[in-house]
């Protein structure tokens, strides 16, 4: 282009004057378009003596003049030609690529209550979006249990996107590939960049893995036992509330049924779960949670939960009814700095009414459901290759995890704790992700406790996420 316009501009300037007073070989005055010459000076013919133009130089100055403007307005015309060209092939390179429109990053997503692909409808201006992940589970152990080979999760994303304010978002599981459930299935309404309210069913947001659930999030062949005796993962009910962001604060609250306190056990609170369907809801619940984000890849907070389990249910000789409040909170915190990865998290819950419930329930003993549970664990990773210049993107991290659940803490007078519900967890393992959506996990998990009741195992897991 500055070629082509320096040569356009040289013969405009050859048009207009001449290229100076040097005539052709043999050429002698009044040829070879010179005048005669004036007191000693050779004059572009078409100038007087005095060197003012005459009447024809003045037209075909002006010609030229005429002839320079209309090459730089098609200069013009062809610059902006090429920019839409340009810009054309960015948008087809675009959605050929599969690009989003609006990039949501992992911490936008996190302040959200979403893993990455499930974030994928608040990357589209309008219609439909897919997204999904899945995981294989190898478990061997080291007793006579049976190894297993389960297909644990296929999960499709499905959203829409209706306008800049509302849209519908869900995930649907298939589980150890034959039961089909909802993992989440809500409509927003985004009523400022910071600030929306959702309702529907909705995944309770406590913890580091119950939203955050995509095996390429979460390190370690299993989910910690954390978050699932304590907090259940994957935990969702219906109900609705409000969701935001205000610079490096995000919080969600929201109002839901609770637990059905009759399914509860020694092992823990999982069993309470109601998942959606035709759950009951005489008690309700409130849980919500707070974040702080100081530089991307770090953040911290607490979450909590707290409201009544028992659904009308318990009840005593005297017609007495027993809400059995049941509340959780924990406390963690996660940092992904220059390859590496770590969390940390403690939880605990109490219970309320738990020698009505357990008289309801049958449960004597060391049976018994407790009133306090607790579990916490402390998670390192490095990714080696994090570094390494000529990684090309592929990830190997080694990881430890520290873990101690005890769901017999304390207990209603008349039962006794059983020292086999407090559990060590030890697991080492390494991830390998070759690129970012695909991962595989390998790692040896080591359980002890006061009666030795504990089985070692050996895992490996498969996982991808797009």
């Amino acid at each position: 282009m500055v070629a082509r316009r320096f040569a356009r501009g040289a013969s405009t300037v050859v048009l207009l004057i001449g290229m100076g007073p040097v005539p052709a070989a043999e050429a002698g005055p009044g040829e070879a378009g010179f005048a005669e010459p004036t007191e000693g000076v050779l004059v572009p013919a078409g100038t007087g003596a005095a060197g003012e133009p005459v009447a024809g130089a003045e037209g075909e100055l002006a010609e030229g003049e005429a002839e320079e403007q209309d090459i730089e307005e098609q200069e013009v015309d062809v610059e902006e030609l090429e920019r839409r060209i340009e810009l054309l092939a960015e948008e087809l390179e675009r959605l050929r690529s599969g690009e989003p429109e609006n990039q949501v990053t992992i911490d936008q997503a996190r302040a959200l209550g979403l893993a990455p692909s499930a974030a994928a409808t608040y990357e589209i201006d309008s219609g439909v979006s897919i997204a999904g992940y899945g995981e294989a589970l190898y478990e061997n152990y080291a007793s006579d249990k049976t190894t297993q080979f389960d297909y644990l999760r296929a999960i499709l994303y499905a959203g829409y996107r209706f306008n800049d304010k509302f849209l519908f978002n869900s995930e649907i599981e298939v589980e150890h590939a034959k039961e089909i459930f909802v993992e989440f299935a809500y409509v927003d309404y985004l009523a400022t960049p910071n600030f929306g309210l959702r309702a529907g069913m909705l995944l309770i947001p406590m913890g580091l893995v119950n939203e955050f659930h995509e095996p390429t999030v979460f390190i370690g062949a299993e989910r910690p036992v954390t978050e699932n005796k304590i907090i259940p993962t994957t935990w969702r009910e219906n109900g609705g509330g409000v969701y935001g962001a205000f610079d490096n604060v995000a919080f969600r609250a929201y109002v839901v049924n609770g637990f059905n306190g009759s399914a509860f056990s020694s092992s823990g609170l999982r069993g309470g779960r109601q998942k959606g369907g035709k759950a009951k809801a005489n008690d309700m619940a409130f849980t919500g949670r707070l974040d702080i984000t100081p530089t991307p890849g770090v953040f911290f907070g607490a979450s909590f939960y707290t409201g009544g389990s028992g659904q009308g249910d318990i009840v005593d000789d005297n017609g007495r009814n027993y809400g059995v409040r049941t509340s959780i909170f924990d406390v963690h915190a996660q940092a992904q700095v220059r390859g590496f990865d770590f969390r940390a998290l403690y939880a605990q819950a109490g219970l309320d009414d738990t020698s009505m419930l357990n008289q309801v329930l049958g449960l004597e003993g060391t049976k018994g459901v407790a009133e306090k549970m607790q579990g916490g664990y402390v998670q390192l990773g490095y990714d080696v290759l994090s570094q390494a210049p000529g990684a090309g993107g592929v990830g190997l991290t080694p990881y430890l995890r520290l873990e101690k659940v005890d769901t017999h803490t304390a207990l209603a007078a008349g039962f006794t704790r059983d020292p086999g519900k407090n559990n060590r967890y030890t697991t080492f393992g390494i991830e390998l992700k070759p690129i970012p959506n695909i991962v595989l996990k390998v790692d040896h998990m080591w359980v002890s406790n006061a009666v030795d009741s504990g089985v070692n195992q050996f895992n490996v897991n498969v996982g991808y996420a797009f």
